[in-house]
């Protein structure tokens, strides 16, 4: 049995594969590569770099090819990279140390995202642990979109460092945002339906400010500048686009709704603002606690 296999699911990813495919070279001992009928060049790139190449059927996430590609790994330990992610000869030191004397069956590893060109360090986007490197055998996913995989066994976290975080080259621009956010929320949108979620109007509030409050506000977004900013307002859009496909998928049911009650609901969300935005003044800025609370009338 090899010792460290590297699994990658790709579907058109010619531009970022060779820079997933470079970072592993000295690292893994077997490549597999799961293509989810690619248009480009993509499979000919990870048959040249001497991967073992399968195909999936496009699924719109990557969950059910992820479980596919574990299924063809061979290796003892398993490390799972997408296409546009890095592995920093840091983290691969370390890994290769952990399947020689490891300590768990499966670990978490941080992610290093950078969004817009920049490392996003806040916002909740660090240190965005996830399962990445395990025993063969005893981790798994579902096949629903982003779903915590399933583990067996005792699993640890590396330390939030920058030296032992998978390089993630996230969204590049504001139209790959947009194209991921209208794929996303389609199949967020049919797990919530096939749940028999039911869509209530203030949805379209409530989600969306609890998404901002707890990205810009409480996970510090405001220490990422405009990177917070925009990145906050994005995430709540996502969440107002994926309750409104709810709404769409329920075939547009009508619902009454009163001035009133939106402009209460509205009250409501303004007073989680003030709260929170006194609450990141007093951490991030310092002041007067009292001149804070007659500013923003708490």
């Amino acid at each position: 049995m090899r010792k460290i296999s590297v699994v990658i699911n790709t579907l058109n990813e010619e531009k970022d594969l060779p820079q997933a495919l470079t970072s592993i070279k000295n690292f893994a001992d077997e490549i597999v590569v799961v293509d989810m009928k690619s248009d480009d060049n993509t499979k000919v790139i990870a048959k040249k770099a001497g991967a073992k190449v399968f195909e999936h059927e496009r699924t719109g996430y990557v969950e059910p090819a992820r479980n596919y590609g574990i299924s063809k790994a061979t290796g003892k330990w398993i490390l799972i990279l997408d296409a546009d992610e890095e592995l920093q000869n840091s983290l691969a030191n370390k890994l290769e140390a952990i399947a020689k004397k490891p300590k768990a069956d499966y670990y978490r590893l941080p992610r290093k995202n950078i969004i817009f060109g920049k490392w996003v360090k806040h916002s909740r986007w660090w240190p965005d642990y996830n399962i990445r490197f395990f025993k063969n055998g005893n981790v798994s996913w579902s096949e629903i979109i982003h779903s915590v995989p399933t583990t067996k066994g005792k699993g640890l976290d590396l330390p939030a460092k920058e030296k032992y975080a998978i390089l993630h080259h996230h969204y590049l621009s504001v139209e790959q945002y947009v194209e991921r956010l209208n794929r996303y929320t389609t199949e967020h949108s049919k797990l919530l339906v096939k749940e028999d979620y039911e869509f209530k109007w203030h949805d379209l509030i409530n989600k969306p400010t609890a998404e901002f409050l707890s990205r810009y506000f409480q996970g510090e977004g405001y220490k990422d500048g405009i990177h917070g900013l925009a990145l906050a307002g994005l995430q709540a859009f996502s969440e107002f686009v994926l309750y409104l496909k709810v709404w769409q998928a329920q075939k547009f049911k009508r619902h009454k709704i009163e001035i009133k009650n939106v402009v209460d609901l509205m009250k409501e969300k303004e007073s989680d603002f003030r709260y929170w935005q006194a609450e990141s003044l007093l951490k991030f800025g310092g002041g007067l606690v009292q001149r804070i609370k007659r500013k923003f009338k708490l």
